[in-house]
């Protein structure tokens, strides 16, 4: 069952730039894995596989009175790069997304035990987990939970529109390099090869031919820490089924187009690149 869980954090002292990277963000969920099942926090720290969760970069939530300029209020961008430190005592929140059920189950303890005064830390940062949040609400759209079963038979099958933002750059791996162009194909063969591998319900790839891009508003961006960087896009873009096409076929991509906010798309999704959800 996919859950999209958002944590509420406090950070208990500054936390600099340099560990608001990918690397950090993965080491601390390993650390909250590895408090109630070290075996599985080992497995999944050695593991080179496409792993069973996703991770965003740490956001801070501004004060509701604070001024914001037209276009950060309209942006479904997330703030993936961090220029300037975070204060002692900023609100915060940071989305795990869990892709199958039985590592779900093992962090059921986790999520029923947490400790708001227990310290986790992220690289020199101590900070404090003071709320779960697993249901969406009007100002969070990344929480959410439900069922493959129930995607699937939520599914439209007549709408011929999906809209999807990146909300974090977003590339993929072609050959031996990487490219930040999200084709039907990269976009739809990464969330069908998830889809397979957790849901129990394969589908084909023969509906990706009825796929075209219809609008997109998207730039590069460059997501990097000390050891690497990734070019991706970031923006919103469209596609459109299009020709005769089978009910059930329809059904399938917009299936896959709402498990996109689960899986997100592409690479380093585990370090808070793909952040992708329909909109």
């Amino acid at each position: 069952m996919p859950n999209s869980l958002i944590l509420n954090l406090v950070p208990q002292s500054t936390i600099y730039p340099q560990f608001l990277t990918g690397r950090h963000y993965h080491a601390l969920f390993l650390n909250l894995v590895s408090s109630v099942d070290r075996t599985l926090g080992d497995v999944l720290h050695d593991s080179n596989a496409d792993k069973a969760f996703t991770l965003s970069p740490l956001q801070v939530i501004m004060d509701a009175g604070m001024p914001r300029r037209r276009e950060e209020r309209k942006s479904s961008l997330l703030q993936y790069q961090h220029q300037q430190a975070i204060s002692p005592g900023s609100s915060c929140w940071w989305r795990i997304s869990l892709l199958d059920d039985t590592l779900f189950s093992k962090l059921t303890q986790l999520w029923l035990n947490i400790n708001p005064e227990q310290p986790w830390h992220l690289g020199s940062a101590d900070l404090f987990i003071t709320r779960i949040q697993g249901t969406p609400q009007s100002t969070q759209p990344w929480a959410n939970a439900c069922s493959y079963s129930q995607l699937y038979d939520r599914a439209s099958n007549v709408e011929k529109t999906i809209d999807f933002v990146f909300a974090t750059p977003t590339a993929f791996r072609q050959g031996s390099y990487d490219t930040g162009l999200p084709t039907r194909d990269l976009v739809f063969k990464s969330l069908l090869q998830r889809w397979n591998k957790y849901s129990g319900m394969e589908f084909g790839s023969d509906f990706i031919e009825s796929l075209f891009p219809s609008f997109f508003n998207i730039r590069t961006e460059v997501a990097s820490d000390s050891r690497s960087k990734f070019i991706g896009c970031v923006g919103e873009i469209s596609y459109r089924i299009m020709g005769d096409v089978e009910v059930e076929t329809i059904k399938i991509i917009n299936a896959l187009a709402d498990f996109a906010l689960y899986a997100g798309i592409g690479r380093k999704t585990t370090m808070g690149m793909g952040m992708v959800r329909r909109i």
